[in-house]
């Protein structure tokens, strides 16, 4: 049974549509959930209330921390700098394996303890000294009104916007979602169907549609994530077919992100990924053409550090989130054979490390 949305919850949403039978349909993601008086959609957080579509963890979070840009992860996206990163609650997928299932499968929101207007949340990262905020820990999908507005609020403060998501979203929301985001990660979760319908409740296509908008049609910085479960989707064929389409559709210039599972949520029964399965898919992506590839979740220095795509010098040495060494001249440059290397680049004003600080928005609602 659906938890009851309240007056205060009832924040007016956009994409959706009334049908003939007197639903009202939601037109966000593919999902098209078609709901009566006082449902929530498959997300639970957008739901019908009266005549109308409602998002109703508009203002509320989770929880806000200062991170690494690097854990997002984000390599070529102003290395070294701090984010201030924030979700909500729910999920448009229904990932078995989910890492951050007690909020994004969250149905109780006592999970959502701060509350803070896109102003509050801009203030803060400026007062903070983030170069960026980021939406993550559950998709900024579902809550993509707040997305927009947050985003607007930082722009006016020259603060860059991150979005952390699983692409799940139709084209119209889609251009109008990322049309306020600077950079993304998006999880690219395998490269088959059946995968993202067996262990993801969804489908693959709508996710590589909004790889080709963002890289082919946009200014968003682009790094992709795939997480590799043993058995499920780490096979070398897989993997191969993956990077060829990458290289061939996106681009050489893509970073991509091989990382490892841990046993989670509902799937606890499934080992944590050998170190060797991600050194493997590396050297699998980097025979494809692609120029930047790194492993996370494992302790590998190697897979962790940006090299130059043409001398091969490492130019960005990283230990887990931490940088050892930063070699790019200001502009991005390599200094050895002056090759540009892909990504966004300022001066290097230090590391901010692998620290993660919780953060109070004081007076935010």
């Amino acid at each position: 049974m659906d938890e009851p949305i309240s007056v205060a919850e009832q924040h007016p949403a956009k994409y959706w549509h009334t049908l003939v039978d007197g639903r009202i349909q939601c037109d966000l993601c593919p999902r098209d959930c078609r709901l009566h008086e006082g449902q929530r959609g498959a997300c639970y957080v957008r739901g019908r209330a009266g005549d109308a579509m409602v998002l109703t963890t508009y203002g509320r979070s989770s929880g806000f921390c200062i991170d690494p840009i690097e854990k997002k992860p984000l390599n070529h996206f102003y290395p070294g700098s701090s984010v201030l990163s924030f979700g909500t609650a729910g999920c448009n997928l229904a990932c078995k394996f989910c890492q951050n299932w007690d909020i994004s499968k969250s149905r109780s929101f006592d999970k959502l303890a701060d509350q803070a207007n896109p102003e509050a949340i801009a203030s803060r990262a400026d007062e903070l000294g983030c170069k960026s905020i980021a939406f993550t820990y559950n998709d900024p999908v579902i809550f993509t009104e707040y997305v927009m507005d947050v985003s607007d609020a930082c722009h006016e403060r020259n603060i860059k916007t991150v979005a952390v998501t699983a692409g799940y979203i139709h084209d119209q929301p889609r251009r109008d979602l990322f049309s306020k985001i600077d950079a993304a990660n998006v999880d690219l979760k395998a490269f088959t169907e059946e995968f993202y319908v067996k262990q993801t409740g969804s489908h693959l296509q709508p996710v590589l549609d909004t790889l080709k908008y963002l890289l082919r049609e946009t200014e968003v910085w682009v790094e992709i994530t795939t997480l590799l479960i043993p058995g499920l989707n780490d096979s070398e064929d897989e993997i191969t077919k993956m990077s060829s389409w990458i290289a061939k559709e996106l681009g050489l210039d893509v970073p991509l992100h091989f990382s490892a599972f841990h046993p989670d949520y509902k799937m606890t029964d499934i080992p944590a990924t050998p170190s060797e399965t991600l050194i493997r898919a590396r050297q699998i992506a980097q025979s494809a053409g692609l120029r930047y590839v790194y492993t996370g979740n494992v302790h590998n220095r190697e897979g962790d550090t940006t090299y130059c795509p043409s001398c091969n010098t490492p130019l960005i040495e990283r230990d887990w989130y931490e940088i050892k060494q930063y070699r790019l001249t200001p502009d991005g440059h390599c200094p050895d054979c002056s090759t540009q290397i892909a990504g966004h680049f300022d001066r290097f004003a230090g590391k901010f490390g692998r620290r993660r600080v919780p953060v109070v928005m004081r007076g935010a609602v």
